[in-house]
């Protein structure tokens, strides 16, 4: 069973729909039991990077999130991906501190936010497709980066430690190649060849 963190920031319903499609068992849920007893984790998000901690906080979804931290593997999306990591300059905020590395600015010559398709760079020839991102802060100095995009500067669009695995990019909003990712982050993750 895969638990969608449901805390009132994401963009649970098509990653919901993206995952049954794929043929996966899925609850939408903010309840600790029932994330407790899922097999994967996956943290949405859309927004403020402080609105979505706070919301974490006020919930108690923080705590649980770090109690499976070893046991279950998380997988952040777009904000979700952001919290996961130590720091963010969005609200000047800390993060669910699972990963190592800040989010900040993205400081381009192109426009801010960084909105639309942009192909991904990675040592595995099979990710090195379009994607879809919408974001206007970004990772810096990642943990263990698996692909990133050039929009002026790079965008770290994967990320992976052990059983946690961040996505920056909207898997669910990117076609049959996004599909693919979610599957294989679900599956055997990136950094397992």
């Amino acid at each position: 069973m895969i638990a969608i963190v449901d805390y009132g920031l994401g963009n649970i319903k098509n990653i919901e729909r993206a995952l049954r499609y794929l043929g996966y068992e899925v609850i939408l849920t903010s309840n600790r039991e029932q994330i407790l007893n899922s097999t994967h984790v996956i943290l949405p998000g859309v927004g403020h990077f402080k609105d979505a901690m706070n919301e974490l906080e006020q919930q108690g979804l923080d705590k649980v999130i770090y109690e499976i931290k070893d046991s279950h593997k998380i997988i952040g999306i777009c904000l979700g991906m952001q919290l996961l990591f130590e720091y963010s300059d969005e609200g000047f905020t800390k993060g669910l501190s699972l990963l190592k590395g800040k989010v900040v600015p993205i400081d381009s010559p192109f426009p801010v936010p960084h909105l639309g398709w942009n192909t991904l760079q990675s040592n595995h020839p099979s990710l090195n497709e379009d994607v879809y991102f919408i974001h206007s802060y970004h990772v810096v100095t990642p943990s263990t980066v698996v692909a990133t995009a050039d929009y002026g500067q790079p965008i770290t669009a994967i990320v992976q430690q052990d059983n946690i695995i961040g996505i920056q990019f909207h898997p669910e909003k990117s076609g049959d190649f996004g599909l693919k990712i979610l599957d294989l982050a679900l599956k055997e993750g990136f950094i397992n060849d």
